[in-house]
């Protein structure tokens, strides 16, 4: 069973990064506890993640849910690979999905993936392993290293959840990579720390209002 995770004010990621950031320092108390557990399966993971790029999470919860239905309930790589490219076009996915779905499995079985590997690896080797892979990317591949292998200083700036909350957090339109880099220094070595309570912040909805840095 993986291990259940808590960030609280007591946690020495949060302590830091609140004593090096006042605006995030005040998302954290806003949002408050964080508790989550790493993503257990590496290869659904993937398989969702690849679902879900370009989509909506509602549309991307439909096609996944049908692919579930197509495996008999259980989403493993014998399975997809029993589907033929037309059921997995049936359930809402692009040829170019259809593909990548594909290849992922294929790298699976023919062991030129391994995934109980990665997690022995650093994070570089981690995303060099993973972006061999046809369909997976630099946003894939960070996801999976927050998400799955719980790495804690991977900052998602191609990811537009994070980007929306960025955006609030700073009052700013610029987005470049070079400006989040920049500003988001001060997060590391705990910047996948920092992006949890950004997601969170979207999550509850607190970005639909303007972001103050006192109460007011």
């Amino acid at each position: 069973m993986r291990n259940v995770i808590t960030l609280s004010d007591e946690s020495p990621s949060v302590v830091f990064l609140k004593n090096k950031d006042k605006r995030l320092a005040r998302v954290i108390d806003m949002v408050g506890t964080i508790t989550y557990t790493p993503y257990g399966d590496g290869y659904t993971f993937l398989i969702h993640e690849i679902i879900e790029q370009m989509l909506s999470i509602k549309a991307a919860s439909k096609i996944y849910a049908r692919l579930v239905e197509s495996c008999n309930g259980v989403i493993n790589p014998d399975n997809i690979a029993s589907l033929t490219d037309e059921q997995l076009k049936g359930i809402g996915t692009s040829n170019a999905k259809v593909e990548y779905i594909k290849s992922i499995t294929d790298a699976i079985q023919d062991d030129s993936l391994d995934l109980d590997i990665l997690s022995s690896l650093d994070d570089e080797a981690v995303m060099k392993n993973l972006m061999s892979i046809r369909g997976v990317g630099t946003w894939t591949a960070k996801m999976y290293l927050i998400f799955v292998l719980d790495r804690k200083d991977i900052l998602p700036f191609e990811d537009g959840a994070f980007l929306q909350s960025y955006k609030w957090l700073y009052k700013t339109a610029d987005i470049s990579k070079e400006s989040i880099i920049k500003k988001c220094s001060k997060w590391k070595p705990y910047s996948s720390v920092a992006a949890r309570y950004m997601y969170k912040a979207l999550d509850l909805g607190y970005t639909k209002n303007e972001f103050h840095l006192y109460r007011g």
